[in-house]
C-alpha cells in the first residue's frame, strides 16, 4: 500500500518573509520606476513631433509642394497655432479652425485644409509639454523650410510634472527636436553638449 504525503502549503513565517523581501523590493525601485515612467512620456511626444515632421517633409518632397507641420491646441474646429500645443496636424493648407476637417489631401477633389495626418497630444504623453519656438513649419518640394528662419528652429520637451530637467540638475532626461534651414531634423539631449545627440 502507497502512502500519500500530505499536502503541505506556505507557513506564516514563510508568507511574512516573502511580502517583507516583496515591499523592500517595491520600495527600492518604486522611485525609479515612476521616474522612467514620465521620461517615457518626453520621449513619446519626443518622438512624435519628430515623425510628424519628418513626415511633413516627406510629403512635400513626394508631392513636390509646400506642406506645413502646424503645432495647435487642440484638435477640434476651434483650434488655434500655439507654440507650446501638443497636438500636430500636417496638411497642404492652414488647418487653423479646421483642424476637425475630414478633407484628406488625396482624396479627388480635397478641399482645403487637406489633411495628411493628425496626433492628439493625449496620446501616450499627456504629461508632456511641449515649448517651440515658432508654431508653423512649412517644407517645400526640396525638404527645405520654405521661408527660411535666421536660425534653427527648435521644439523643447519636458514634463514639470515629474520633475525639472537633468541639465537642471532634475531628473527628467528632456529633448529637444531641431529643424535647420535645409529642413533636416534631429532630436538631441540639451544637457550632453555637441556630438551625436547633443545639440
Amino acid at each position: 500500500m502507497l502512502m500519500r504525503s500530505p499536502h503541505r502549503g506556505f507557513t506564516l513565517v514563510e508568507l511574512m518573509i516573502g511580502i517583507a523581501l516583496l515591499a523592500i523590493v517595491l520600495a527600492i525601485g518604486g522611485p525609479s520606476f515612476a521616474t522612467w515612467l514620465q521620461n517615457t512620456q518626453i520621449r513619446n511626444m519626443s518622438e512624435a513631433v519628430k515623425d510628424g515632421l519628418q513626415l511633413a517633409r516627406a510629403e512635400a518632397v513626394r508631392r513636390n509642394s509646400r506642406v506645413r507641420f502646424q503645432l495647435v491646441d487642440g484638435l477640434t474646429n476651434s483650434c488655434a497655432l500655439s507654440t507650446t500645443g501638443s497636438s500636430w496636424i500636417v496638411s497642404m493648407d492652414s488647418a487653423v479652425g479646421a483642424c476637425a476637417s475630414t478633407n484628406m489631401a488625396d482624396d479627388a477633389a480635397p478641399a482645403a485644409p487637406r489633411i495628411v495626418q493628425t496626433r492628439s497630444g493625449s496620446d501616450g504623453s499627456k504629461n508632456a509639454v511641449v515649448a517651440a519656438d515658432q508654431s508653423s513649419i512649412e517644407f517645400n518640394g526640396l525638404g527645405r523650410i520654405a521661408t527660411a528662419p535666421g536660425a534653427d528652429i527648435a521644439i523643447n520637451v519636458t514634463n514639470p510634472s515629474g520633475g525639472a530637467c537633468a541639465a537642471g540638475s532634475g531628473p527628467m532626461r528632456c529633448l529637444r527636436i531641431v529643424v535647420t534651414a535645409g529642413g533636416q531634423i534631429r532630436m538631441c539631449d540639451p544637457r550632453s553638449g555637441f556630438g551625436s545627440e547633443g545639440c
